[in-house]
């Protein structure tokens, strides 16, 4: 992405890497470490929940080093006693300043009225809102459009899951997003029962919608 201080490696579905300003932080590792080959070694790794397509504690340990490690209480619960000490807890919230990184976590969840409510209950999990010399990085977790997704500001890039029953479908993630308006959106984490979303129905939706939104897909699933 021109100008953007930023740089996204997509792994798979979730596990990213972002280069940033010297650092690299870790979302959501999974895999093991032969993934991560050829990838600089984190300085910070993120963890959003306790679902196993987020969250291994195996990775965790083999990529981890001397990385800031950054979760929610559930995670931390989960983590073996090896890890349990380096981990810093955020609840939703909570902010964290880090290698010179604001780090908000965000509330992610299922709306309580939808029939796929008990996947992500609200308070459990953490998106994360990431700042860095005025550049906004909004990681969405998973989660439905909810109101805190669209209260968003001042987004320079927004990653937004969409895979049904999980999380939410493809329309309302272009609701969701057409309404707290990033300047860049990027569809991650939309691997479903279904197989994967529909992220070219999303940009044409987006492109339709908000003309100062730019869609930008990446390959988040090399194998399929």
């Amino acid at each position: 992405m021109n100008n953007s201080p930023v740089q996204i490696t997509p792994i798979e579905h979730a596990t990213t890497v972002f280069s940033w300003s010297g650092a690299t932080l870790y979302l959501d590792p999974t895999g093991g470490a032969e993934v991560f080959a050829g990838q600089s070694s984190p300085t910070i790794v993120l963890i959003t929940d306790i679902h196993g397509d987020h969250f291994s504690a195996d990775t965790v340990e083999a990529v981890l080093g001397n990385a800031a490690l950054i979760v929610p209480e559930a995670v931390r619960d989960e983590l073996p006693e090896s890890l349990v000490a380096k981990a810093s807890v955020l609840s939703n919230g909570d902010k964290i300043e880090v290698q010179g990184f604001s780090i908000e976590a965000v509330p992610m969840y299922n709306l309580p009225d939808a029939e796929n409510s008990n996947f992500h209950i609200k308070g459990r999990g953490n998106g994360y809102l990431i700042e860095r010399d005025g550049f906004r990085l909004y990681i969405a977790g998973d989660t439905a459009g909810t109101p805190e997704m669209r209260a968003m500001h001042d987004i320079d890039i927004a990653l937004v899951p969409m895979n049904l029953p999980y999380t939410m479908g493809v329309d309302e993630a272009a609701d969701a997003v057409l309404a707290f308006k990033p300047k860049v959106v990027i569809p991650y984490h939309y691997r479903g029962t279904g197989g994967l979303g529909d992220v070219s129905r999303f940009k044409q939706l987006v492109d339709a919608g908000g003309a100062d939104i730019t869609v930008l897909l990446l390959e988040w699933y090399p194998n399929q």
